[in-house]
């Protein structure tokens, strides 16, 4: 078994890398992340970012202030509305991210091999002597001979925007570092970075709690992504904080691995996380880049078999000037996929970027060709394997219906789920054909009011590979009648017609509840 790492479908026919690519209704089976911003927050531009396949809007709360994001938000709801394409949304935390302030804006410029003090006392102006950061207790977490990096949003470690130093000394609550590249550092804010260094603050800060409450619950946000998360306990406090605003007792967290503190905690962080994002940005500084790609691949092996979603970030930095990836990042892209991703997550591209639309687009196109490739087989077997026996009741429904699925080469999997479990179960098999999960409203009370459950549960599955929600109509719901069963799977299939998903004489596979069991069907579609 010495190909079990290549998850690729072998053997590749050469012309297939002729044929022209098919557009299909899903641009790809691979979700996208698209961080809103400047160059991405109009309606225009949202409405285009959806209809090029962007499920998830992420808020990046690292800059800009919640009456800007917002507006932003707003627009995004419209966006929805004019396209009909449903989009979660994600808010990024802050958390201790260490920052160089510049207030005057004023580029800086450094020198190689002069020195630079970097201070805690922010009143001062930065300069290409000095540099404020907003953190007191990096004095004590240094040592002479460590590593500095210093970037605006760490773009793409280019060496002219960006400066590695080196501390020389440390002077009291100063740190004294010499230069090692000579870079011009433009903006207000930079990143700064320490490698593997410790740093005494806490995940969840003040003004991250504080934006929680203020912009996340009342707009009831589908996703937490939890900056520098370096330990278990990290996402239970997140977890329990988001409890106590009733609003988000749903809301998924994922955890940003983004430096070796994380990575040695990764298996705990892993159980406790709802999903995880692997930042390559910050963690390529944290690591020798010529280890980022092993911890990619163990990273996704982990979370594909704890059926939990995993999501790449860092993947075409050149786009971000550029109408085209290099060839470096569109194999990047594909290998991220091959390697098992559920997402991609799009940052400066889409933020700040010049072609927010055609990155997505570009991305989606890329992941396409990956997934016909991808060695579902292989997977499905080695997944099989990792789970063992006994299987749970669950489980084991999920597996066969993909398994049936595969055999009968069915063009689609419909799952009906109400919490979402059951569809997330079958996306972790990762069959070829889309998952059309069907969210079956349930009504529930507070006392006060009736609300019925789903669309959290529906845009959840929005950052699940190949999982594409649809809520079924809530007039008759919690019944789980055989009539209402069937007149939802005939909305279903329908939507799917309607979207050329399904075609007449196709097979498709159905993955139900009917009263305490759970059925796996396949029907035949006549014309």
């Amino acid at each position: 078994m010495h190909s079990t790492n290549l998850l690729l479908e072998e053997p590749i026919r050469m012309a297939s890398i002729l044929e022209p690519s098919k557009t299909s209704f899903f641009p790809a089976m691979t979700k996208i992340v698209g961080t809103l911003g400047p160059k991405s927050r109009s309606v225009d531009t949202i409405s285009s970012c959806l209809k090029a396949g962007m499920s998830v809007a992420r808020f990046d709360f690292s800059w800009g202030d919640a009456a800007y994001h917002q507006e932003t938000l707003e627009n995004l709801k419209l966006a929805i509305k004019s396209t009909k394409k449903l989009c979660a949304v994600m808010l990024d935390t802050v958390g201790p991210e260490l920052q160089v302030v510049n207030k005057s804006e004023t580029p800086i410029s450094l020198e190689e091999n002069g020195t630079v003090v970097l201070t805690p006392h922010q009143g001062q102006e930065a300069s290409s002597t000095l540099l404020p950061i907003n953190f007191d207790g990096l004095a004590k977490a240094l040592t002479p001979g460590a590593t500095i990096f210093v970037g605006q949003y760490l773009f793409t470690g280019s060496e002219t925007t960006s400066v590695w130093l080196e501390v020389s000394e440390v002077k009291g609550d100063d740190v004294v570092c010499i230069i090692k590249n000579t870079a011009t550092l433009a903006g207000s804010l930079f990143t700064l970075h320490c490698s593997q260094i410790h740093i005494d603050l806490p995940t969840l800060s003040d003004e991250d709690k504080d934006v929680i409450k203020k912009w996340g619950a009342p707009n009831k946000i589908d996703f937490l992504s939890l900056s520098y998360t370096r330990h278990a306990e990290d996402v239970r406090q997140a977890r329990e904080f988001l409890s106590k605003l009733g609003d988000l007792s749903q809301t998924q967290i994922f955890a940003k691995i983004e430096n070796v503190e994380g990575l040695n905690h990764f298996d705990e962080i892993l159980a406790e996380a709802d999903g995880i994002i692997l930042s390559r940005g910050n963690l390529g500084i944290d690591l020798p880049p010529e280890k980022v790609f092993l911890f990619q691949k163990s990273a996704l092996h982990k979370c594909n078999m704890a059926g939990k979603p995993a999501v790449v970030t860092r993947v075409v930095d050149s786009m971000t000037d550029n109408l085209r990836p290099t060839r470096a990042e569109a194999t990047d892209v594909a290998n991220a996929v091959l390697d098992g991703s559920d997402a991609i997550l799009l940052g400066a591209e889409t933020l700040r970027g010049l072609y927010p639309v055609e990155t997505i687009s570009t991305v989606g196109r890329i992941c396409a060709e990956a997934e016909k490739v991808f060695n579902q087989d292989l997977y499905y077997k080695r997944t099989v394997k990792y789970v063992g026996e006994p299987m749970t009741h669950l489980e084991s429904i999920a597996s066969s219906a993909v398994r049936a699925a595969l055999k009968v080469k069915a063009s689609v999997i419909i799952c009906f789920t109400s919490s979402g479990r059951a569809a997330r179960l079958i996306a972790k098999y990762r069959p070829s054909m889309p998952v059309l999960s069907v969210v079956i409203p349930r009504l529930k009370t507070n006392q006060l009011r009736w609300s019925f459950t789903g669309v959290f549960e529906a845009r959840q599955s929005l950052i699940v590979r190949g999982l594409f929600p649809m809520l079924a109509d809530p007039r008759h719901p919690a019944e789980s009648t055989s009539a209402t069963n069937e007149s939802v799977l005939k909305v279903a299939l329908d939507h799917g017609k309607a979207s050329g998903v399904i075609k007449s004489h196709d097979r498709v596979v159905v993955c139900q509840k009917v009263g305490d069991s759970s059925v796996v069907k396949i029907i035949e579609l006549d014309d």
